[in-house]
């Protein structure tokens, strides 16, 4: 399908390209997905500032949405993608894999960071619903504040900000 993206989609996904740190903050339905995969896309093949990125997700859209938004756009056909879900040995090929985006549920960074044996070389990072990462007591949190001095470029994607406001998305 052809991407015709709004101007607001046109906004974030150039703010993506623009700032190493960014968040997209837009209601269920908006395009957080697509706006963000175009972005990574021109990091990739237009601008080569990044080469290997990571997404965080919630289980199902781990395993489910990033790849079908992937497959759907004709714009992102080049993108290569390895979604490591499931047992342990499915998600250690799935992490050797060649591709250049790889998609892991939320559940399993620590895994991923501690104890998988695979070397963290991402130099971007994706974390799909954002607000998930708030709590600086998790281990999922601190494992990838262990990492985080290896990644160039950080997107935060939510479309449910915490009550408490924009400062309570991400504890830093």
């Amino acid at each position: 399908m052809k991407y015709s993206p709004h101007d607001y989609q046109k906004y974030a996904v150039g703010y993506i390209e623009s700032h190493p740190v960014a968040a997209v903050l837009l209601d269920m339905g908006l395009g957080k997905t697509s706006i963000t995969l175009t972005a990574l896309a021109s990091l990739l093949f237009d601008s080569f500032e990044v080469h290997k990125i990571l997404i965080l997700a919630p289980l199902r859209v781990a395993r489910n949405t990033w790849s079908a938004e992937i497959e759907k756009w004709d714009h992102l056909k080049e993108l290569k993608y390895s979604v490591a879900v499931g047992t342990v040995a499915e998600r250690i090929a799935a992490l050797k894999a060649e591709a250049d985006i790889y998609i892991i549920n939320r559940e399993n960074v620590q895994w991923l960071i501690t104890e998988s044996g695979i070397p963290f070389d991402f130099d971007m990072l994706v974390i799909d619903e954002l607000s998930s990462f708030k709590n600086h007591q998790t281990k999922r949190f601190k494992a990838l504040m262990k990492v985080r001095p290896k990644v160039k470029r950080i997107v935060g994607l939510t479309g449910t900000p915490s009550s408490n406001g924009l400062m309570d998305l991400l504890s830093v």
